[in-house]
């Protein structure tokens, strides 16, 4: 098992597909799969294949199948399934911007072969092989960041994957961007062959939607440990009085998720030994952190819960029910949910941005640090300490706001009114899995400035497991004993605070909560 530098465990371990995805699965797509289809999927994915070649051949409608799209579903299609698939793929190739992470785009490749397994969609198993062999490698279709509405499906964004998959169009292997053919030969995959029906299956689905969120919950998650160690960590170097996670205190307060931070800061306060020199009440910045983070773990308890119901959704148009003879025509591909969720997810990451922007400052003013040196430098002047760090904290916390208007309510009509509202998911779920990470990155400002603090005079912790934290720390991170670039330095408190959390937090301890 290996950690990236944005903190998720991954391997290459055994995954069936017949099972329910986990939002931690997402995570592990940027690296090789091994995925088997059980016989049961195989068999709902051939049955269903099988009712929708007789629908076809009867001459019963089906969207996309034997009509246009979208607007035009009441003209005919192409009288060729190739050119009809051709149609479906062609005018959605239309993105436009920054390329998506591989990571991001492997995640989405994972719930779409989740939806199209589940036999509801039509596609030919061929096709599903086919993706299950692409996750076998590291290969991730080269896919423009704008494009999609959240409506629909992930139309152009799933488009340029399932191009990519025939041979088309770029993508990444080895971190290298190639041509599609090139990048599949080089990893023995043979080109997808479709029909129109497999084209619009492929495409037909808030996959990537769903893949972002489930990566801003999972980074989310580990970014409620970091706040809740760093709680710690700031009240035992600074001395405080840990009174402010009194159990009778928070029981009053009665937020379930609140309580269960209050938990979690208590073990890690454990033997805290108060300076005695601190004003009786601390800044918002401690004393109404319980509060604060057990709000965030709550609410992000049910973000989670919509998210792993999308993951394992079957988000296509239209689903074919061939046990009772039924071809369903309707919105399924609609991603509301995951859009509420998405947004949802950028405010509370922007609130716990607030809560780390504020601690960083509090350490860095010696009018509130307990005297120690401005900005935490050796010899302030001639050496300049944390300056440059909250700087750049700043510009990120002014960054994470900006973000934060819902993109679920801009809704804006367009496909000639048949897409007359739209949730903009995938924009919502993007923007969170971006300001997450920036919250990492906070994070890490604030680990460095920990380590810094007592290395200018303050104080050792008193508490064991704040000591044992503080040690991995200032064993991973040097002093700024000179001005040095410490932007690395960051980056690597950051992904240490994730591998830290995993051991001193018990997740199922404060973020089950009952919503």
């Amino acid at each position: 098992m290996t950690t990236d530098i944005h903190g998720s465990r991954s391997g290459k371990l055994p995954l069936v597909i017949g099972s329910q995805l986990q939002l931690h699965d997402l995570e592990r797509a940027r690296e090789p799969m091994e995925i088997t289809l059980d016989d049961a999927v195989r068999d709902r994915i051939l049955s269903c294949r099988e009712f929708v070649l007789r629908c076809l051949h009867s001459g019963r409608p089906v969207y996309g199948a034997s009509t246009g799209f979208g607007p035009l579903v009441r003209f005919p299609g192409q009288d060729s399934t190739v050119d009809q698939c051709e149609n479906v793929l062609n005018h959605l190739v239309a993105g436009q911007g920054a390329e998506l992470d591989s990571p991001v785009v492997r995640a989405a490749m994972l719930v779409r072969l989740r939806s199209l397994s589940q036999g509801r969609s039509g596609i030919s198993l061929d096709v599903v092989k086919g993706l299950v062999n692409a996750l076998s490698t590291d290969v991730a279709p080269a896919v423009p960041r704008v494009g999609s509405l959240g409506a629909s499906g992930d139309l152009i964004p799933l488009a340029y994957v399932a191009r990519a998959l025939q041979g088309h169009g770029y993508l990444y292997t080895g971190g290298e961007r190639v041509g599609a053919a090139d990048g599949l030969a080089r990893m023995s995959l043979e080109p997808l062959e479709l029909d129109g029906r497999d084209a619009l299956a492929l495409v037909n689905g808030t996959s990537l939607t769903a893949a972002a969120c489930g990566l801003a919950v999972t980074s989310m998650r580990r970014s409620l440990r970091n706040a809740l160690m760093l709680v710690a960590l700031l009240v035992d170097v600074l001395g405080s009085s840990p009174a402010f996670v009194d159990t009778r205190l928070l029981d009053a307060f009665g937020h379930r998720g609140t309580d269960l931070v209050g938990d979690q800061l208590r073990r890690l306060l454990k033997g805290l030994v108060p300076s005695g020199t601190r004003a009786l009440q601390e800044p918002y910045s401690i004393r109404c952190a319980p509060q604060l983070i057990g709000a965030a773990a709550s609410g992000l308890e049910h973000c989670a819960a919509v998210t792993q119901q999308d993951i394992n959704s079957i988000s296509d148009n239209p689903l074919f029910f061939a046990e009772q003879d039924m071809v369903a025509h309707g919105g399924n591909f609609f991603g509301q949910p995951a859009a509420f969720s998405a947004d949802f997810l950028t405010l509370t990451a922007v609130q716990l941005g607030n809560l780390a922007e504020r601690q960083l400052d509090l350490l860095v003013d010696p009018q509130r640090n307990g005297n120690l040196p401005p900005m935490l430098a050796h010899r302030p002047g001639r050496q300049h300490g944390l300056q440059g760090v909250q700087l750049a904290a700043t510009a990120m916390v002014a960054t994470m706001r900006r973000t934060a208007t819902p993109a679920s309510v801009q809704s804006l009509p367009t496909n000639l009114h048949n897409q007359d509202v739209i949730p903009f998911g995938t924009q919502a779920a993007l923007n969170a899995l971006e300001t997450v990470g920036m919250l990492r990155l906070l994070h890490g400002s604030v680990a460095v400035a920990l380590r810094q603090a007592v290395d200018v005079g303050g104080r050792r912790p008193t508490a064991a497991a704040c000591a044992e934290i503080l040690t991995r720390v200032c064993e991973e991170i040097p002093p700024v004993t000179s001005d040095r670039p410490l932007d690395e330095d960051v980056r690597r408190a950051a992904a240490l605070l994730d591998d830290i959390g995993h051991e001193y937090l018990r997740e199922e301890e404060f973020v089950s909560c009952e919503i």
